[in-house]
């Protein structure tokens, strides 16, 4: 477990793409809730017993920054920033096909599919408002690098703006093209910044991580394409 800060009241995990954040049918060991119980043994108990420390997720195969509460009052203070829309959450991902505006705003509702009850999907039916600024970092030939802001958190938000515009996240393999250049590595999409106000000493923090080196292969592949 990659401990990027550490107090007696929170902690700032860089999660490795691949381990799953809490345990879930399929995966009961291994995760990132496992990790932490076995670091310390005072976390928030908001989420309950399965999920203890946890004030948000990022997916499975996504790399990058999470934020874990040590008690109640904590998690339940970074919690209300994260819904007052507070706190600064960046993502930089490689997505199919040149975008060429510099700067975008997807602002469209997210719901549970329909057709497939693991899929999210842009819909007007029981969603929630969903919004993801994007800026664009380099373009390549066949793609482009790009930074993504989150206004909202709904779950696969990134992925289904992305592919909602016909740019899907390079490697996706939910909501992407059929090809992966590398089916262990997960989508190309890292939470590389956080920003939050510590809920004790009221200062403002802000942590950033560079993508795995995983990312740098794959994306040093579509530089040549």
């Amino acid at each position: 477990m990659d401990i990027v800060y550490e107090d007696e009241y929170l902690l700032v995990v860089n999660k490795p793409s691949g381990m799953v954040v809490h345990p879930a049918p399929g995966n009961y060991s291994g995760t990132l809730v496992n990790a932490l119980m076995y670091h310390c043994n005072n976390l928030s108990q908001v989420n309950g017993t399965v999920r203890p420390g946890i004030v948000h997720r990022i997916d499975a195969d996504t790399s990058g920054l999470l934020l874990v509460a040590k008690n109640d009052m904590v998690h339940n203070d970074l919690a209300k920033q994260i819904s007052e829309k507070s706190v600064v959450r960046k993502y930089v991902c490689l997505v199919h096909g040149v975008i060429n505006e510099d700067t975008a705003t997807i602002d469209a509702p997210i719901g549970r599919d329909t057709k497939d009850r693991k899929k999210m999907c842009v819909t007007e039916d029981n969603s929630k408002d969903a919004i993801t600024h994007i800026r664009v970092l380099e373009r390549y030939n066949t793609s482009t690098l790009i930074e993504c802001v989150l206004e909202t958190g709904r779950t696969h938000q990134i992925r289904v703006h992305m592919s909602y515009i016909n740019h899907p996240v390079v490697n996706d393999p939910v909501y992407g093209y059929n090809k992966m250049d590398d089916k262990e590595f997960g989508q190309m999409l890292h939470a590389k910044e956080i920003g939050f106000v510590h809920p004790i000493t009221h200062e403002f923090m802000d942590f950033k991580v560079d993508p795995p080196k995983d990312f740098y292969q794959i994306l040093d592949h579509y530089k040549e394409l």
